[in-house]
């Protein structure tokens, strides 16, 4: 495996995240901050407690997730979709860097920017909570997990889309929406019966309640059907992008 070539692209990635570091770093941490103050606030003073949690500290992980999710799509997608709207891509397809080797640079870039963002979340919100992590590894396991299958989704989004809006459509439009609905600010044993089966097929559910697990020890789901979930869709994800290069599907000309 050529590491050095890894090492290059991961550093440039890395080193772009520097010159926009408002817009990468410090706005969506402002975002998920006001969330938490405005949701804490609003619905905390009617639902004081969920699952024997504080809701100010309940709805935590769940804003954690939506972070960690669409910041990994959004800075794999970028990361691979602007070499190709500049031309530069060709450059790194024609040098000795196999297929796999690209994927790990651009996606372990994408990650590790998701999960510092997840981190300062994590941090900011001990000044407003009380937060009680029961199960570190497994918080480990799903925060990494998290990371790395959105950032290969995002991966997938940036090699697909031929425009800006293209590359929004999915954060925005699915994602997000998925998110909200996945259980982030209630747990979906409040829904009517019809709809907590409704909401099972929403695959965000399944990372979410995993997370939460982790720090409080209740879940709507079982601990070990979200990590399946999880490593389904992580090779899913791989699947896809095994295709895509290939068929060279989007970047060959």
């Amino acid at each position: 495996m050529n590491f050095q070539a890894i090492k290059s692209i991961y550093i440039a990635e890395m080193a772009r995240t520097k010159r926009t570091i408002f817009q990468s770093v410090i706005s969506p941490v402002i975002s998920t901050v006001l969330y938490f103050v405005v949701f804490g606030a609003a619905i905390g003073s009617r639902i004081t407690e969920v699952d024997g949690v504080s809701y100010g500290a309940f709805i935590v992980p769940g804003l954690i997730m939506l972070s960690l999710m669409t910041q990994s799509l959004s800075n794999a997608s970028f990361g691979i979709y602007f070499p190709r709207f500049t031309g530069t891509i060709f450059e790194v397809l024609s040098a000795p860097v196999s297929f796999f080797e690209i994927t790990i640079a651009y996606v372990g870039a994408a990650a590790t920017k998701s999960i510092v963002v997840g981190l300062i979340i994590l941090g900011t919100a001990n000044f407003f909570v009380d937060l009680q992590i029961q199960h570190p590894v497994f918080m480990a396991l799903f925060f990494i997990l998290t990371a790395v299958t959105f950032a290969l989704l995002g991966f997938i989004i940036g090699i697909w889309a031929d425009n800006f809006e293209k590359l929004q459509f999915v954060p925005l439009l699915i994602v997000t929406p998925l998110a909200f609905l996945g259980g982030s600010f209630y747990s979906i044993n409040m829904l009517p019966e019809f709809w907590q089966t409704v909401t099972l097929a929403n695959p965000v559910v399944y990372l979410i309640s995993g997370f939460r697990w982790s720090f409080y020890g209740s879940a709507d789901v079982s601990l070990w059907l979200s990590l399946l979930m999880t490593m389904i869709f992580l090779a899913g994800s791989l699947a896809v992008i095994h295709w895509i290069f290939k068929t060279g599907y989007r970047l060959k000309p």
